[in-house]
């Protein structure tokens, strides 16, 4: 009985490790065993997903940033030792930091940031950018030269070079280094004594000045950004911003607020201001020799008493026979006072001969500069009205603006710096692009000659 109840038992016993073992494998084929064969590895598709890390990046570069495309999320980079531009992209998994490592955003970078760069050259990933450490940078200059003959920038007492690799930037757009003035308010980047890029930070817009024949030869103030003597049909380069103008002649003027947007034309009118009345010196002349004849203003003068002028400045030219000629410019600014007017003896006779006549106009014994295009646009130089080209002009060295103006047109100004040789010099620049006349243009022409 005992021995019957222990089979059972062991029966029991079968049965339920057997019911176990089919629960713990419930897909397992009730045909048999399975066939003892590796599971397949499933393929692994390529997302494009770059995970970041020590490893996500096979490339390095200290490069300058001179593209961005939102649209596309990528970046263009020029690298400074061959000078070529190269593109990658940037998702999530970039990492943007600053020169110190701490994270920014990319709103945080802009065009022409000297920056170092780890990327995935094989996928053309952008895995980190950083601000880099090496560089510098001089925010807002408002006071510098460039010498665009010897590409060199003087900031200050210090001077940096200019490389073919410069960028020259405004509002995201590439410029030509001619096309920056004086009045931009810039940023400087580089390494070294190398300037990689120059930013505009503030551009310049014109201020013209209308009604002003009352006030030609006095001064106008803007703000602190430059005080020029007022001359007829001056057009002035001026930072954008807000300005207070003042305009002084002969006890005249007044002030007036302006606005100067960039690359636009400011109409300034001044006939309200207070109309400076005539103010005349007496002037006591002295020659030597007595028999020197002395032309003010291209007029032939009497000296031997007092000679009435008018505040300001004139030109004044003695001439005898014998003796050189003596051009200068005098300037009239008190009640009453002496000029003596000493001439030396002509080294030959040979010049004697060439002394023109004073009532012809002076010889142009200088050399020129010619603005041959484009054609029919307004030339000004520094400033200062030279006529419609082509059209020629005094030549003198050294930098200077020249100002392209036509109705219907962008104006356009561009820096030239100018050699020291014996010889003329001509430029031609590109066309204007055409423009929608606007307010400013149409009260010149209404008010303008």
């Amino acid at each position: 009985m005992k021995k019957n109840k222990r089979c059972i038992l062991l029966l029991t016993a079968f049965f339920m490790a057997m019911l176990l073992t089919a629960c713990a494998n419930p897909f397992r084929s009730q045909s048999g065993p399975e066939p003892e064969t590796a599971s397949p590895t499933p393929e692994r598709a390529d997302t494009g997903f770059v995970l970041t890390g020590p490893e996500s990046y096979d490339s390095a570069d200290t490069a300058v940033l001179v593209g961005r495309n939102g649209d596309e999320n990528t970046v263009t980079f020029l690298n400074l030792e061959l000078g070529r531009k190269y593109t990658l992209s940037l998702d999530g998994t970039t990492g943007l930091y600053d020169k110190y490592g701490e994270g920014i955003s990319l709103d945080q970078v802009h065009l022409g940031d000297v920056v170092d760069i780890t990327f995935l050259k094989s996928k053309k990933h952008l895995t980190t950018l950083r601000l880099s450490s090496k560089s510098w940078i001089l925010e807002n200059v408002e006071r510098y030269e460039i010498n665009p003959v010897r590409s060199e920038v003087t900031i200050g007492s210090e001077t940096y070079k200019l490389t073919s690799n410069t960028q020259y930037l405004a509002e995201g757009m590439a410029l030509d280094m001619m096309d920056l003035n004086p009045a931009d308010i810039v940023s400087f980047l580089g390494i070294d004594k190398q300037i990689l890029t120059v930013r505009v930070e503030k551009g310049h817009g014109y201020l013209r000045l209308a009604n002003d024949e009352n006030f030609i030869g006095g001064w106008i103030e803007v703000g602190a950004a430059q005080i020029r003597q007022i001359t007829e049909d001056m057009l002035l380069l001026v930072p954008e911003g807000s300005y207070q103008v003042n305009i002084s002649h002969r006890g005249g003027g007044g002030v007036k607020s302006v606005v100067i947007n960039r690359n636009e034309e400011t109409l300034l009118d001044i006939g309200d201001l207070e109309i400076p009345e005539p103010q005349y010196g007496i002037v006591l002349f002295s020659l030597d020799p007595s028999s020197a004849d002395l032309y003010i203003d291209g007029t032939q003068v009497d000296v031997s008493g007092p000679v009435s002028l008018e505040y300001g400045v004139h030109q004044m030219i003695a001439r005898a026979e014998g003796y050189q000629s003596v051009t200068q410019y005098i300037r009239v600014a008190e009640a009453s006072a002496s000029i003596n007017v000493v001439l030396e003896a002509s080294r030959s006779e040979e010049e004697e001969e060439e002394t023109p006549d004073p009532s012809a106009p002076i010889a142009t014994d200088y050399y020129k500069m010619y603005v041959d295009a484009p054609e029919g646009a307004e030339v000004y130089l520094d400033g200062n009205y030279m006529g419609i080209s082509p059209c020629s002009f005094r030549k003198t060295a050294g930098a200077h603006v020249i100002t392209l103006r036509k109705t219907g047109y962008e104006t356009r100004s561009y820096t030239v710096q100018v050699d020291e040789e014996n010889k003329d010099i001509s430029y031609s620049f590109a066309d204007l692009s055409p423009g929608t006349a606007s307010l400013t243009d149409t009260l010149l022409d209404a008010v303008l000659p």
